[in-house]
């Protein structure tokens, strides 16, 4: 029987968009996979159906929309990798019911977030882009009129997950005093302070930094009645997504004081590449640093995400773990040495997994091992077969005619 019934490393075709970092590259490469094909930038949805033909894996970041149609449209595709921390960009509900699991990078820019935030702080306290502004046009500000140490100050961080905390963490370092408000529970690190409601903390924070996803009740989460909810002087870091804050309403109160100040590193609209013109009502401010959605962009984050969603494609192509996958069951597998693997994205119904059992059981086929995990809708099932499996393909074929299953593949080891 030839080896060679999975599909050969270098017949999966993978696509890497917007300039993901060469360390992506190069853990597929040395995994064995040869056919990479990069393209520098974000594509518009008629392009993006038109280049994801025939791609089996496809790796974005923050400026390609996998919508519906996309999706749908991309006949060949089974993985996803975000090369970010959000997946936002990509249609969820879609992506699982088509059984393609999306990956992204979840923890590896939380350092180069909470480090800009914390010269963001300094910045803002010490109204230095103002000066800087002013300098360059050749008008000298030296005063410390408005100009104040971090120290003993208080910042209240709004999401205190992977980013919120290790910003905590550098904050108290520096003499702050932190509190923070999450919708869950979390434990408190260091001297951090948990708030019970979002008012609770606008009242005394004098910066208030933002760490939130974009989900339904977070998007306008800011509203100018929550702005005003904030102390008179204090300073708005919005880090995180561009649609958590109203920006007329922040507008508002940068120009009639209430706040001091702001620094904005993401927008509700983006524009597509660096070419494209920035438009934005905070542009002009100068009590406002504004940046190009640049938190996570440091050459460290960018290598250490490359390597992290990349190793998740391997995984999941030559063992068919599915750890880190943001809409699909999660399953740790272990290579399977002499083993022939079936695979199988299944409906998660009442008797689809007996089914899958019964037809094994049919062609006298001994399961050594079986993995099974259920998200939603979705169910994901792994099982091994010790030795060569003569007809394996044919039973393949069989696993894909049930009326449950979403997609079926196989992996031989033997």
């Amino acid at each position: 029987m030839s080896k060679e019934l999975s599909r050969p490393k270098n017949q999966i075709r993978i696509l890497l968009l917007e300039n993901i970092a060469p360390s992506a590259r190069n853990v597929l490469l040395n995994a064995g996979y040869t056919n990479v094909h990069e393209i520098y930038s974000a594509l518009d949805q008629a392009a993006l159906i038109e280049a994801i033909k025939g791609v089996h894996m496809l790796g974005i970041r923050s400026r390609s929309q996998l919508t519906e149609q996309v999706l749908k449209a991309a006949s060949t595709l089974v993985a996803v990798g975000c090369f970010s921390v959000g997946t936002n960009q990509v249609d969820l509900p879609t992506a699982s019911a088509l059984g393609i699991p999306v990956f992204n990078a979840p923890f590896s820019n939380t350092r180069s977030v909470a480090e800009l935030t914390i010269a963001e702080i300094v910045m803002l306290m010490r109204g230095t882009f103002k000066k800087s502004i002013n300098a360059h046009k050749g008008c000298w500000l030296k005063t410390a009129i408005g100009s104040r140490e971090v120290r003993g100050k208080t910042l209240g961080i709004v999401g205190y997950g992977n980013i919120g905390t290790q910003l905590a963490a550098l904050a108290e370092s520096m003499g702050m005093r932190v509190i923070y408000f999450d919708r869950f529970n979390k434990l408190s690190h260091g001297n951090a302070e948990p708030s019970k409601t979002i008012d609770e903390l606008l009242a005394k924070a004098d910066v208030v930094s933002l760490h939130l996803p974009e989900q339904s009740d977070t998007k306008g989460l800011f509203t100018e009645a929550r702005i005003r909810a904030m102390k008179q002087g204090a300073f708005l870091i919005n880090n995180a997504r561009g649609s958590l804050v109203d920006i007329d309403a922040l507008v508002n109160a940068l120009k009639d004081g209430h706040l001091s100040g702001a620094a904005v590193d993401v927008f509700p609209n983006e524009p597509k590449s660096n070419k494209d013109l920035f438009e934005s009502q905070l542009r002009g401010i100068e009590t406002a640093i504004l940046t190009p959605h640049v938190g996570g962009s440091t050459e460290e984050a960018q290598e250490c995400i490359g390597e992290e969603v990349a190793r998740k494609f391997v995984e999941y192509s030559d063992v068919g773990s599915t750890t880190g996958a943001v809409n699909f069951p999660e399953v740790q597998l272990p290579k399977g040495t002499l083993v022939t693997r079936f695979i199988q994205v299944q409906r998660n119904e009442p008797g689809e997994l007996g089914r899958l059992n019964d037809l094994f059981a049919r062609h006298g086929l001994n399961i050594v091992s079986q993995h099974y995990q259920s998200d939603g809708h979705i169910g994901y099932v792994v099982l091994d077969v010790c030795g060569a499996v003569p007809n394996c393909v044919d039973i393949l074929k069989e696993i894909r005619q049930l009326t449950g299953t979403i997609r079926a593949r196989l992996l031989n080891r033997v």
